[in-house]
């Protein structure tokens, strides 16, 4: 060998890809005594033209043979040496190679020599091969060992008893599962085998807990070669072992920071996020993680940019996640959910003012301000054995959401600044995702008050039905959706119900819901027949369409809606239902036979472009028949028909004698026990019927003298009914009504009384037109009769009938009558 350079001895190497190692074992005489496959490979020469001759024959010219002597005088000196050398290749040229010298004792307290060979010509092009490559151009420590062919030690340098705490003497003629667990060392007896049977080198991965460092676990990379005789059989096996701990650790963040991509922030729920923090950080980078959020944040409030630095008051958070390897530790601090409140002086509170970290590698629970400000926790964490500390805030856009705490109990090494710099990206990553299902919640909970606020706080059917409702907003990922119901109390007794949904989630659609809501209330006022209100209401949603649409800066808020209208009235039990896109509604008699009736589908609101038009339906329901209106979320759901929907639904309804609400809490109880993707609407009315005995008609000629008569058989009913008090303005409203019936129309007259929550009077005829009130001058003689009416009313107005119209008007009953 050849000290081509002196100043090697004290720098070593390094360089970041080597080829496969060249190999050879040397005698105390400087013989070699084994070659590997990687070696002929290397400097041409094959174990038979090298092994026992002198390694002097692999050496430059002969006048350099004098430097290699005094340079092996060195190395037994030194025990060893690395650096750069001039090898002679076969065919005569001179390579130079990075060479690294390690000294292997024996049974017999004999030595000899590893000679490990790399061409540096190739390290540029040669593939990588990992640490131990890598340490044989450096001063990195190489344990070596050397197996005869029945896999026991024969040689080994010093090194490898600082790798494993194995004295040399009792690894001599003994195999790996002497000095390694038995798992370990039968996986890589195996590898030896391989290596003797094919004679090609391998690499592989092991761990082990040195004593000098438990019980911290080690992870050991070993290349194992195979050493020639010189007639080319196995002689026995290599082993050159690199401790990769710090290389395996590197590993081991790499995957945590991979894993926190997927795993943080798998819902939009900024409790379950927190939890996912510390699950993923727990046994992997400390040994017991608390992370603790500002107290508002669970309830989707923006805390402030900085907290505690004026008021003085404590700091409060709420434990959001544990995560740790004792179970029992994670009730020592505070279990989750509980508030806590952070001592002003404490390392916590000054992160949350700072926003910047803490590490306290060393954790001194028995000084400071874990003991003057709460002795009992310093005293629950001396308990938990916890000796490494770190704290990391929360932030994000400026503003401190909590903090996450790092704790090491099982793990005797303490936190250093790379183990921060790894929480720190944790935690921001974890942060992103806490902000963003803060502000989901912020515009969820906008979205929902909206939607609530829009939707009828307290439904009431009058005289008509009894009525039960229940709303049910979508889950997290989907949002509000834009489903809607209504009961609107009509005239002459009747009462509308509608069901509606707008197409989408979020605020947009709540607050397209309002506008669609507002509309049918006000196309509901115009007494309109359910197929011309939704005719209406689909103009409506059409128009805003339009309106978005010109609006570039704007995304369209309506993209279409379904809705289902029905009118039902008491006195003829009759419910006239048209629907627009929406699912049918279900009818429950009173014994319990759940239908579905013929109803035309209808176009959705705002697609059909006008061209569809919509049907109206008239159904007869015996009083006491249960009309069941719902929104598309309660019957359909992923993988399942609509169909199976319907008859579960049909099936909780199917209950004769159930109390309205009972009946909802039944349906709402065979809901999926996850939230539902959609909105859940559903709306029951149960029909009542007026008695005969609380409506009264009369047919009139179309003449001026039946005015007279008209109020006078008002006049006695109401006596009849107990309503005295009420004779005189509902004679004048009969008598103003059926003048303007005779005057403007000429078919016959009904006047009809009915007596419900309130009287309504009602007059119909055969003119088609409506009546419009004036407000006459002082001079005018006629124009004053509807105006009168609207005087001594508490309601009045009109609307169509299949034969004309019908104008009424209603008065509140007196307190002492029994209305119903």
């Amino acid at each position: 060998m050849t000290n081509t350079d002196q100043t090697l001895l004290a720098e070593p190497v390094s360089l970041p890809e080597v080829p496969d190692a060249a190999i050879a074992m040397i005698d105390a005489e400087g013989i070699v005594v084994g070659w590997t496959h990687a070696a002929q490979q290397l400097v041409g020469y094959a174990a038979g033209e090298v092994v026992g001759r002198s390694v002097v024959h692999v050496l430059p010219p002969p006048e350099d043979a004098r430097r290699a002597l005094a340079f092996s005088e060195q190395c037994r000196a030194r025990g060893g040496w690395s650096g750069t050398a001039a090898i002679r290749h076969r065919d005569g040229h001179t390579l130079r190679m990075t060479l690294r010298v390690s000294l292997l004792r024996g049974q017999d307290a004999g030595t000899r020599w590893l000679v490990s060979v790399t061409d540096i010509g190739s390290l540029s092009s040669g593939p990588a091969n990992g640490p131990v490559r890598e340490s044989l151009l450096a001063r990195a420590p190489i344990g070596i060992v050397v197996y005869d062919s029945q896999l026991r030690c024969v040689w080994v340098n010093d090194a490898m008893e600082r790798h494993d705490g194995v004295p040399r003497h009792r690894r001599f003629g003994c195999g790996l599962k002497d000095s390694l667990p038995a798992v370990e060392a039968e996986a890589l007896e195996v590898v030896m085998r391989q290596v003797l049977e094919s004679g090609t080198t391998t690499v592989h991965e092991y761990r082990a807990w040195p004593p000098e460092d438990r019980p911290r676990e080690h992870a050991f990379s070993a290349s194992f070669f195979c050493l020639q005789g010189a007639d080319g059989t196995p002689l026995g096996v290599c082993s050159m072992i690199v401790d990769v701990t710090g290389n395996r650790r590197a590993r081991e963040r790499l995957a945590i920071l991979s894993e926190a991509s997927t795993h943080i922030g798998s819902t939009l729920d900024v409790m379950q996020t927190a939890q996912e923090l510390a699950e993923l950080t727990v046994p992997l980078l400390a040994d017991h993680v608390v992370v603790d959020l500002v107290e508002s944040v669970p309830f989707g409030l923006e805390p402030a940019a900085r907290i505690g630095t004026t008021s003085g008051r404590r700091p409060v958070l709420r434990r959001a996640g544990v995560a740790s390897v004792d179970q029992g530790v994670l009730e020592l601090p505070a279990v989750r959910e509980e508030v806590i409140h952070v001592p002003p002086a404490s390392s916590f509170a000054a992160v949350l003012r700072t926003g910047r970290s803490h590490l306290e590698p060393v954790l001194d629970t028995h000084a400071g301000p874990w003991v003057d400000h709460d002795p009992t926790r310093a005293q629950k964490v001396r308990d938990s054995g916890v000796h490494s500390l770190m704290v990391v805030p929360i932030r994000a856009r400026r503003c401190v959401l909590g903090l996450a705490l790092f704790g090491r109990s099982v793990e005797q090494t303490p936190f250093q600044e790379d183990d921060l710099l790894l929480a720190e990206e944790l935690v921001t990553r974890a942060a992103l995702c806490l902000d963003n299902a803060l502000q989901y919640a912020r515009e969820r909970t906008a979205a929902l008050t909206l939607q609530r606020d829009l939707l009828p706080h307290r439904v009431q059917g009058g005289a008509a039905v009894e009525v039960a409702s229940r709303y049910v907003p979508a889950d997290l990922d989907h949002g509000v959706g834009g489903d809607w119901f209504d009961v609107i109390e009509l005239s002459g007794a009747r009462v509308a119900l509608v069901v509606g949904d707008v197409v989408g989630h979020g605020i947009n659609a709540a607050a397209t819901m309002g506008r669609l809501r507002t509309a049918v209330r006000t196309l509901a006022d115009l007494d309109l027949p359910p197929d011309a209100l939704l005719a209406h209401l689909d103009d409506t949603v059409r128009r805003l369409n339009d309106e978005d649409a010109d609006d570039s800066d704007q995304v369209s808020a309506v993209v279409g809606a379904t809705c289902l209208y029905a009118v039902y009235d008491p006195v003829s039990r009759r419910c006239t239902l048209a629907r627009a896109g929406h699912p049918p509604p279900l009818v429950v008699d009173a014994q319990g036979g759940v239908t579905v009736p013929d109803l035309p589908a209808g176009a959705p609101l705002g697609l059909g472009l006008g061209l569809v038009p919509f049907e109206s339906v008239e159904l007869d329901l015996p009083e006491g028949s249960v009309l069941a209106f719902y929104s598309d979320g309660l019957v359909e759901s992923r993988g399942e028909d609509i169909d199976v929907g319907l008859r579960r639904l049909g099936a909780a309804l199917a209950r004769p004698g159930t109390s309205l609400e009972d009946l909802c809490s039944r349906v709402m109880e065979t809901l999926s026990p996850q939230a539902p993707a959609d909105d859940v609407t559903l709306l029951l009315a149960r029909t009542r019927a007026l008695r005969p005995a609380q409506v009264a008609s009369w047919d009139l000629p179309n003449e001026l003298v039946t005015v007279p008569t008209a109020r006078h058989l008002a006049a006695r009913q109401l006596r009849e009914w107990g309503l005295e008090r009420l004779v005189t303005p509902v004679q004048s409203i009969v008598s103003e009504l059926v003048t303007n019936a005779i005057r403007h129309g000429d078919g016959p007259i009904r006047l009809r009384l009915i007596q419900h929550r309130v009287l309504t009077c009602e007059v119909s005829d055969t003119n088609t037109g409506q009546p419009r009130p004036r407000h006459p001058g002082t001079l005018d003689e006629q124009g004053r009769g509807l105006y009168l009416v609207a005087r001594l009313s508490r309601r009045c107005g009109s609307r169509s009938a299949a034969d004309g119209k019908v104008v009424w008007a209603e008065q509140d009953l007196p307190s002492r009558a029994g209305a119903r």
